[in-house]
């Protein structure tokens, strides 16, 4: 039982961390392709939305089952911590960025954001948020490396 545990985290895992970059890219190439940045932004915050998703479903299956396989020891190990530091973010960004960004979206309405008095408030979340996002990414990296 142990051992499909395990496998089955590493499929978590590996799903869940190449998501992350695989829509990280898809995002960055929407606005390359659609001319409307609204349009394009509202597409990736569906996406990164998605992510979040898979990202606590995935971080809670991985640290529960590291904790099972592992008990007290997991405590030692950096995969934990990884995973643990990688659902914070998501929990951060997911609770905390994101609906101060959607309230700057409704407030500007009918406006575009980056039109109205919340530009740079905006803007300065939305970085704040893109890094988050690939400081998760990096981490995931160093995640897939200390599975095993």
């Amino acid at each position: 039982m142990k051992q499909w545990l395990e496998n089955l985290a590493v499929i978590t895992a590996t799903f869940w961390i190449g998501g992350l970059w695989v829509v990280g890219i898809v995002a960055y190439e929407l606005f390359k392709l659609i001319p409307e940045a609204q349009l394009a932004g509202n597409i990736a915050g569906q996406l990164f939305r998605m992510m979040a998703y898979v990202g606590m479903a995935a971080s809670i299956y991985l640290l529960i089952q590291r904790v099972y396989q592992y008990g007290t020891n997991t405590l030692k190990q950096g995969f934990f911590w990884i995973i643990l530091l990688m659902l914070l973010l998501i929990l951060i960004s997911h609770l905390g960025i994101n609906p101060l960004l959607e309230k700057f979206k409704l407030e500007a309405m009918p406006k575009d954001v980056m039109e109205s008095v919340f530009a740079d408030r905006f803007a300065t979340w939305h970085g704040i948020s893109s890094i988050a996002y690939l400081l998760e990414c990096f981490l995931g990296v160093f995640a897939i490396l200390k599975i095993r």
